[in-house]
C-alpha cells in the first residue's frame, strides 16, 4: 500500500493535508438542525437535476415538430424514462423550494449584513437563474402549456422599456416561436445556465469559506460550541441527501409526471396556466397591466438584490428599527397570497 502511495503522490504530487485542515474546520453548533443548514439541500438536488438531465438528453429531440414525440416517446417507450424524468421535474420542484426557504432563513436571521453583501446577491442570482432553468425546462416539452407560456414569458419580456423587443426576439429567435426558440430554450437549458449555474454556485462557497458561517447564539452555553466539519457534518449532509431522494423517488413512482396536449399555435387553452413557482407573476399579470407588472417585478428584483444596502441604510438612521423585519413578512406574504390566489383560481375553473 506504502508503494501504492507513493507511486500516486509522485505522479499526482497533491497536498492532502489541505483537505485535513478544510475536513477538521469547526462549525457552529446550530448547523446540527437542517432548517439552519438548508444551502446544502438545493446542491444536492441540483446534481440530481444535473443526471437525469443527461440521461434524458440520450433521447431528447430538440425539434419542432419531433419535441414532443420524443419527450413522450421518453415517458411511455424507454425502460425507467418515466421514473428519470419524474425525478427530474420532482427534484426541480424541491431545488426551487429548498432555495426561497434557505433565503428566507439567510434574510430573517440578517445574515446577508456585513461583510456578506456580495454573497447574498449571489444568493438572489441563485433564485434567479433557478427558475429560468425551470422555465426553460418545461418549454422544451413543446406541449400546450410549453408553447403558451413561452408566448406569455416573451410578450412580458417585450415590454421591458428600450430592450425589451430586441430581448423577445432573441428569446423567440425572430418575430414567432419556431425551431429556433426550441434550439435557443434547449441550448439554455442544456449548456448556458447549469454552467452560469455551477460558477455562481463555486462562487457562493468560495465566500462561505472565506467569511465562515454566521455563528448564532441561542443560549449562553452554546457560543462557543462547535464541531468538526469532518465526519460529522459530512455525514449529516449525506443522511438528508438520502433521506431526499427517497422521498423524490416516492414521489416519482406515486406521482409520475404526465404529459398534456401536443402544442398547438392555432388552439388557445381555455385556462393557460405557468407552473406553480410563476402563480404569482400570472396573478400580478392579471391584475395590473403588462407594463406595470414589467416595472412592479423588475422594481422587486431589484430591491431583494440590493436588499443588505437597504437594509444597512435603515439601521444607520434607526438602529432599533424593526422595519426591515416588517418588510420581509410583508413580502413572503404578499408572494404567498398572489400564489394561492392564482392557484385556487385555477383550481376552481376545473
Amino acid at each position: 500500500m506504502n508503494n501504492i502511495k507513493n507511486w500516486l503522490q509522485t505522479r499526482f504530487p497533491f497536498n492532502w493535508d489541505i483537505l485535513k485542515v478544510a475536513g477538521s474546520e469547526p462549525v457552529p453548533n446550530h448547523l446540527k438542525h437542517w432548517w439552519w443548514c438548508l444551502g446544502g439541500t438545493p446542491l444536492y438536488l441540483f446534481i440530481v437535476q444535473i443526471f437525469t438531465g443527461i440521461l434524458l438528453s440520450f433521447y431528447y429531440v430538440p425539434g419542432y415538430n419531433e419535441a414532443y414525440d420524443s419527450v413522450k416517446n421518453i415517458t411511455e417507450n424507454i425502460s425507467y424514462g418515466w421514473y428519470i424524468r419524474s425525478l427530474h421535474k420532482w427534484s426541480a420542484n424541491f431545488m426551487i423550494i429548498s432555495v426561497i426557504l434557505h433565503m428566507m432563513r439567510v434574510f430573517f436571521t440578517g445574515s446577508y449584513r456585513k461583510p456578506r453583501e456580495l454573497n447574498w446577491m449571489m444568493g438572489v442570482l441563485l433564485l434567479t437563474f433557478t427558475l429560468i432553468t425551470g422555465f426553460t425546462g418545461y418549454s422544451l416539452i413543446f406541449e400546450q402549456l410549453s408553447y403558451w407560456g413561452i408566448t406569455v414569458a416573451t410578450n412580458i419580456m417585450g415590454a421591458v422599456p428600450f430592450v425589451g423587443d430586441s430581448i423577445a426576439a432573441f428569446i423567440r429567435g425572430g418575430e414567432k416561436i419556431t425551431q429556433l426558440t426550441l434550439s435557443r430554450m434547449f441550448m439554455f437549458h442544456a449548456a448556458i445556465l447549469p454552467t452560469t449555474l455551477i460558477f455562481v454556485i463555486i462562487i457562493h462557497i468560495t465566500m462561505i469559506r472565506l467569511h465562515g458561517v454566521t455563528e448564532f447564539a441561542f443560549k449562553k452555553s452554546d457560543r462557543k460550541k462547535h464541531f468538526p466539519f469532518y465526519p460529522e457534518h459530512l455525514i449529516t449532509e449525506i443522511i438528508i441527501a438520502l433521506v431526499i431522494m427517497i422521498g423524490i423517488s416516492i414521489l416519482a413512482i406515486l406521482f409520475p409526471i404526465g404529459l398534456e396536449e401536443k402544442a398547438n399555435p392555432l388552439v388557445t387553452p381555455a385556462h393557460i396556466k405557468p407552473e406553480w413557482y410563476f402563480y404569482f407573476a400570472f396573478r400580478l399579470l392579471k391584475l395590473t397591466s403588462l407594463t406595470a407588472s414589467v416595472f412592479i417585478m423588475g422594481g422587486g428584483f431589484m430591491i431583494l438584490l440590493m436588499w443588505p444596502f437597504i437594509d444597512e441604510y435603515i439601521r444607520k438612521r434607526k438602529p432599533n428599527s424593526e422595519l426591515s423585519m416588517i418588510l420581509g413578512v410583508f413580502g413572503v406574504i404578499l408572494l404567498t397570497g398572489l400564489t394561492l390566489w392564482e392557484a385556487i383560481a385555477l383550481f376552481l375553473s376545473h
